[in-house]
Protein backbone atom coordinates (compact mmCIF):
# COMPACT_ATOMS: atom_id res chain seq x y z
CA UNK A 1 0.00 0.00 0.00
CA UNK A 2 1.49 3.33 -0.99
CA UNK A 3 1.50 6.38 1.24
CA UNK A 4 -1.56 8.63 1.41
CA UNK A 5 -1.58 11.60 -0.92
CA UNK A 6 -0.91 14.83 0.89
CA UNK A 7 -0.45 15.15 4.64
CA UNK A 8 -2.16 16.65 7.63
CA UNK A 9 0.66 18.91 8.80
CA UNK A 10 3.24 17.26 11.05
CA UNK A 11 4.66 13.76 10.69
CA UNK A 12 6.27 11.57 13.36
CA UNK A 13 8.11 8.52 12.01
CA UNK A 14 9.54 5.67 14.10
CA UNK A 15 10.08 1.91 14.13
CA UNK A 16 8.18 -0.40 16.48
CA UNK A 17 7.04 -4.06 16.57
CA UNK A 18 9.34 -4.79 13.63
CA UNK A 19 7.78 -2.29 11.23
CA UNK A 20 7.82 1.39 10.26
CA UNK A 21 5.20 3.76 11.66
CA UNK A 22 4.15 7.22 10.47
CA UNK A 23 1.70 9.36 12.42
CA UNK A 24 0.48 12.56 10.76
CA UNK A 25 -1.29 15.21 12.80
CA UNK A 26 -2.33 18.82 12.20
CA UNK A 27 0.04 19.93 14.96
CA UNK A 28 3.22 18.28 16.29
CA UNK A 29 2.59 15.80 19.10
CA UNK A 30 4.17 16.82 22.37
CA UNK A 31 6.46 14.62 24.45
CA UNK A 32 3.63 13.34 26.66
CA UNK A 33 1.55 12.22 23.68
CA UNK A 34 4.52 10.46 22.10
CA UNK A 35 5.37 8.77 25.38
CA UNK A 36 1.79 7.53 25.71
CA UNK A 37 1.85 6.08 22.19
CA UNK A 38 5.19 4.37 22.87
CA UNK A 39 3.81 2.84 26.07
CA UNK A 40 0.67 1.53 24.34
CA UNK A 41 2.76 -0.13 21.64
CA UNK A 42 5.25 -1.62 24.08
CA UNK A 43 2.50 -2.98 26.35
CA UNK A 44 0.79 -4.63 23.39
CA UNK A 45 4.10 -6.07 22.21
CA UNK A 46 4.90 -7.51 25.67
CA UNK A 47 1.50 -9.15 25.73
CA UNK A 48 1.13 -10.52 22.19
CA UNK A 49 4.51 -10.74 20.44
CA UNK A 50 5.62 -14.30 19.70
CA UNK A 51 9.05 -12.85 18.87
CA UNK A 52 9.79 -11.73 22.46
CA UNK A 53 11.01 -14.17 25.08
CA UNK A 54 9.28 -12.16 27.84
CA UNK A 55 5.82 -11.86 26.28
CA UNK A 56 2.61 -13.33 27.65
CA UNK A 57 2.07 -15.57 24.62
CA UNK A 58 5.64 -16.86 24.68
CA UNK A 59 5.25 -17.79 28.34
CA UNK A 60 2.03 -19.66 27.60
CA UNK A 61 3.68 -21.46 24.69
CA UNK A 62 6.36 -22.78 27.02
CA UNK A 63 4.21 -23.91 29.93
CA UNK A 64 0.50 -23.50 29.10
CA UNK A 65 -1.68 -22.71 32.14
CA UNK A 66 -3.66 -19.60 33.06
CA UNK A 67 -2.62 -15.92 33.05
CA UNK A 68 -4.49 -12.64 33.48
CA UNK A 69 -6.04 -11.82 30.11
CA UNK A 70 -4.52 -8.79 28.36
CA UNK A 71 -7.04 -5.99 27.72
CA UNK A 72 -7.42 -6.84 24.02
CA UNK A 73 -7.86 -10.59 24.45
CA UNK A 74 -11.65 -10.83 24.28
CA UNK A 75 -12.14 -8.51 21.31
CA UNK A 76 -9.38 -10.12 19.25
CA UNK A 77 -10.11 -13.74 20.08
CA UNK A 78 -13.85 -13.27 19.61
CA UNK A 79 -13.02 -12.00 16.12
CA UNK A 80 -10.88 -15.10 15.53
CA UNK A 81 -13.93 -17.25 16.23
CA UNK A 82 -15.71 -15.54 13.34
CA UNK A 83 -12.64 -15.77 11.12
CA UNK A 84 -12.34 -19.49 11.87
CA UNK A 85 -16.00 -20.06 11.05
CA UNK A 86 -15.93 -18.08 7.81
CA UNK A 87 -12.73 -19.63 6.47
CA UNK A 88 -13.55 -23.15 7.70
CA UNK A 89 -10.52 -23.26 9.94
CA UNK A 90 -7.98 -21.63 7.63
CA UNK A 91 -7.47 -18.70 10.06
CA UNK A 92 -6.56 -19.84 13.57
CA UNK A 93 -4.81 -18.00 16.45
CA UNK A 94 -2.69 -21.07 17.28
CA UNK A 95 -0.87 -20.88 13.94
CA UNK A 96 2.31 -19.60 15.62
CA UNK A 97 4.07 -22.97 15.73
CA UNK A 98 3.21 -23.57 12.06
CA UNK A 99 4.76 -20.22 11.09
CA UNK A 100 7.86 -20.93 13.16
CA UNK A 101 8.25 -24.37 11.59
CA UNK A 102 8.23 -22.84 8.11
CA UNK A 103 10.97 -20.38 9.13
CA UNK A 104 9.13 -17.30 10.38
CA UNK A 105 10.34 -17.76 13.95
CA UNK A 106 11.56 -15.58 16.79
CA UNK A 107 15.11 -15.60 15.39
CA UNK A 108 13.91 -14.72 11.87
CA UNK A 109 15.90 -17.74 10.70
CA UNK A 110 13.75 -18.26 7.57
CA UNK A 111 14.74 -21.94 7.47
CA UNK A 112 11.94 -24.31 6.53
CA UNK A 113 11.63 -27.23 8.97
CA UNK A 114 8.53 -28.65 7.34
CA UNK A 115 4.77 -28.58 7.58
CA UNK A 116 3.10 -28.32 10.97
CA UNK A 117 -0.65 -27.63 10.74
CA UNK A 118 -2.20 -25.65 13.57
CA UNK A 119 -4.45 -27.49 16.07
CA UNK A 120 -7.91 -27.66 14.55
CA UNK A 121 -9.60 -27.88 17.94
CA UNK A 122 -8.03 -24.62 19.09
CA UNK A 123 -11.22 -23.42 20.82
CA UNK A 124 -11.01 -26.38 23.20
CA UNK A 125 -7.35 -25.60 23.95
CA UNK A 126 -7.57 -21.80 24.24
CA UNK A 127 -10.09 -20.00 26.44
CA UNK A 128 -10.62 -16.39 27.45
CA UNK A 129 -13.22 -15.50 30.07
CA UNK A 130 -13.53 -13.97 33.53
CA UNK A 131 -10.39 -11.93 32.95
CA UNK A 132 -8.26 -15.01 32.32
CA UNK A 133 -6.43 -16.33 29.25
CA UNK A 134 -5.75 -20.06 29.39
CA UNK A 135 -4.17 -22.82 27.35
CA UNK A 136 -4.69 -26.47 28.22
CA UNK A 137 -1.41 -27.45 26.54
CA UNK A 138 1.58 -25.54 25.18
CA UNK A 139 0.88 -23.78 21.88
CA UNK A 140 2.04 -20.52 20.31
CA UNK A 141 -0.63 -17.85 19.89
CA UNK A 142 -0.19 -15.63 16.84
CA UNK A 143 -2.59 -12.69 16.42
CA UNK A 144 -1.00 -11.51 13.17
CA UNK A 145 -4.30 -11.92 11.32
CA UNK A 146 -5.66 -8.81 13.05
CA UNK A 147 -3.29 -7.75 15.84
CA UNK A 148 -1.54 -4.86 14.13
CA UNK A 149 -4.90 -3.43 13.17
CA UNK A 150 -6.02 -3.67 16.79
CA UNK A 151 -2.89 -1.81 17.88
CA UNK A 152 -3.50 0.93 15.31
CA UNK A 153 -7.00 1.35 16.75
CA UNK A 154 -5.54 1.70 20.24
CA UNK A 155 -3.17 4.44 19.06
CA UNK A 156 -5.97 6.24 17.19
CA UNK A 157 -8.25 6.12 20.25
CA UNK A 158 -5.51 7.82 22.27
CA UNK A 159 -4.62 10.52 19.74
CA UNK A 160 -7.98 11.56 18.28
CA UNK A 161 -8.89 13.36 21.50
CA UNK A 162 -5.68 15.37 21.08
CA UNK A 163 -6.00 16.03 17.35
CA UNK A 164 -9.10 14.97 15.38
CA UNK A 165 -7.24 15.22 12.05
CA UNK A 166 -4.73 12.39 11.94
CA UNK A 167 -3.38 9.47 9.96
CA UNK A 168 -1.82 6.49 11.73
CA UNK A 169 0.08 4.29 9.26
CA UNK A 170 1.74 1.09 10.50
CA UNK A 171 3.07 -0.19 7.17
CA UNK A 172 -0.05 -1.60 5.60
CA UNK A 173 -2.49 -0.96 8.44
CA UNK A 174 -3.68 2.63 8.18
CA UNK A 175 -6.39 4.63 9.92
CA UNK A 176 -7.64 8.06 8.87
CA UNK A 177 -9.54 10.56 11.00
CA UNK A 178 -10.70 13.96 9.80
CA UNK A 179 -9.64 14.94 6.28
CA UNK A 180 -10.04 12.28 3.56
CA UNK A 181 -6.98 10.56 2.13
CA UNK A 182 -6.47 8.99 -1.29
CA UNK A 183 -4.45 5.80 -0.85
CA UNK A 184 -2.67 3.88 -3.59
CA UNK A 185 -3.11 0.10 -3.76
CA UNK A 186 0.43 -1.12 -4.31
CA UNK A 187 0.95 -3.73 -7.02
CA UNK A 188 2.19 -6.89 -5.24
CA UNK A 189 4.70 -7.66 -7.99
CA UNK A 190 6.00 -4.12 -8.62
CA UNK A 191 6.23 -1.67 -5.74
CA UNK A 192 6.68 1.21 -8.19
CA UNK A 193 3.11 0.75 -9.42
CA UNK A 194 -0.40 0.82 -7.98
CA UNK A 195 -3.40 -1.11 -9.28
CA UNK A 196 -5.76 1.65 -8.18
CA UNK A 197 -6.58 4.20 -5.50
CA UNK A 198 -9.26 4.44 -2.85
CA UNK A 199 -10.44 7.40 -0.79
CA UNK A 200 -10.61 6.79 2.95
CA UNK A 201 -12.57 9.02 5.32
CA UNK A 202 -12.88 8.33 9.07
CA UNK A 203 -12.06 4.67 8.47
CA UNK A 204 -9.19 2.23 8.23
CA UNK A 205 -7.58 0.62 5.20
CA UNK A 206 -5.53 -2.51 5.78
CA UNK A 207 -3.53 -4.43 3.20
CA UNK A 208 -1.77 -7.76 3.07
CA UNK A 209 0.39 -9.27 0.36
CA UNK A 210 2.39 -12.43 -0.11
CA UNK A 211 5.41 -10.49 -1.39
CA UNK A 212 5.86 -9.02 2.09
CA UNK A 213 7.63 -11.25 4.63
CA UNK A 214 8.46 -13.83 1.96
CA UNK A 215 11.45 -16.17 1.92
CA UNK A 216 12.75 -19.48 0.58
CA UNK A 217 10.96 -21.33 -2.18
CA UNK A 218 7.54 -19.70 -2.28
CA UNK A 219 7.20 -19.34 1.50
CA UNK A 220 5.47 -16.33 3.04
CA UNK A 221 3.61 -15.28 6.16
CA UNK A 222 0.05 -16.17 5.05
CA UNK A 223 -0.42 -19.84 5.93
CA UNK A 224 -3.51 -21.99 5.76
CA UNK A 225 -3.72 -23.13 9.38
CA UNK A 226 -5.35 -26.41 8.31
CA UNK A 227 -2.37 -27.50 6.22
CA UNK A 228 0.58 -25.38 7.32
CA UNK A 229 1.11 -24.45 3.67
CA UNK A 230 1.35 -20.92 2.26
CA UNK A 231 -1.56 -19.56 0.25
CA UNK A 232 -0.98 -19.89 -3.51
CA UNK A 233 -4.02 -18.34 -5.21
CA UNK A 234 -4.26 -14.80 -3.76
CA UNK A 235 -1.40 -12.30 -4.06
CA UNK A 236 -2.72 -9.23 -2.24
CA UNK A 237 -5.78 -7.95 -0.40
CA UNK A 238 -7.13 -4.59 0.75
CA UNK A 239 -10.06 -3.93 3.10
CA UNK A 240 -11.77 -0.75 4.36
CA UNK A 241 -13.71 -0.80 7.63
CA UNK A 242 -14.60 1.53 10.51
CA UNK A 243 -11.85 -0.04 12.63
CA UNK A 244 -8.39 -1.19 11.66
CA UNK A 245 -8.84 -4.48 13.51
CA UNK A 246 -11.82 -5.41 11.33
CA UNK A 247 -10.10 -4.21 8.17
CA UNK A 248 -6.99 -6.22 9.09
CA UNK A 249 -9.08 -9.31 9.84
CA UNK A 250 -10.89 -9.12 6.49
CA UNK A 251 -7.61 -8.48 4.64
CA UNK A 252 -6.48 -11.83 6.08
CA UNK A 253 -9.77 -13.64 5.46
CA UNK A 254 -9.75 -12.59 1.80
CA UNK A 255 -6.91 -15.02 1.13
CA UNK A 256 -9.47 -17.79 1.61
CA UNK A 257 -12.82 -18.70 0.07
CA UNK A 258 -14.93 -17.51 3.00
CA UNK A 259 -13.41 -14.04 3.13
CA UNK A 260 -15.87 -12.24 0.83
CA UNK A 261 -18.86 -13.62 2.75
CA UNK A 262 -17.48 -12.44 6.09
CA UNK A 263 -16.73 -9.03 4.55
CA UNK A 264 -20.38 -8.86 3.46
CA UNK A 265 -21.56 -9.78 6.98
CA UNK A 266 -19.31 -7.12 8.51
CA UNK A 267 -20.12 -4.53 5.78
CA UNK A 268 -16.47 -4.21 4.79
CA UNK A 269 -15.37 -2.91 1.38
CA UNK A 270 -12.54 -4.85 -0.27
CA UNK A 271 -10.28 -5.49 -3.27
CA UNK A 272 -8.05 -8.48 -3.91
CA UNK A 273 -5.64 -9.60 -6.61
CA UNK A 274 -5.07 -13.22 -7.55
CA UNK A 275 -1.65 -14.67 -8.33
CA UNK A 276 -2.58 -14.86 -12.02
CA UNK A 277 -3.21 -11.10 -12.14
CA UNK A 278 -6.99 -10.90 -11.91
CA UNK A 279 -8.53 -8.24 -9.67
CA UNK A 280 -11.76 -8.81 -7.72
CA UNK A 281 -13.72 -6.34 -5.61
CA UNK A 282 -16.75 -6.09 -3.37
CA UNK A 283 -20.14 -4.97 -4.70
CA UNK A 284 -20.36 -1.20 -4.48
CA UNK A 285 -16.60 -0.77 -4.04
CA UNK A 286 -15.50 2.84 -4.29
CA UNK A 287 -11.96 1.95 -5.33
CA UNK A 288 -10.77 3.48 -8.62
CA UNK A 289 -9.06 0.50 -10.27
CA UNK A 290 -6.72 0.83 -13.25
CA UNK A 291 -6.88 -1.52 -16.20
Amino acid sequence: MSAPSGGTGSAWEFDAIGTAWRIETARPLDADARSTVARIIDDFDREWSRFRSDSVVTGLAAASGVVPAPPDAADMLDAFVELDRATRGAVNPLVGDALSARGYDAAYAFVDHGVRPAPRMWREMLTWSDGRLALTQPALIDVGALGKGRLVDRVVETLESIDPDLVVDASGDLSVRGASQRIGLEHPYDRRRVIGVIEVTDAALCASATNRRAWGDGLHHVLDARTGEPVRTIAATWAVAPTAMRADAIATALFFDGGPQLAFEWDVEWVRMTTDGRVEWSPGSTAELFS
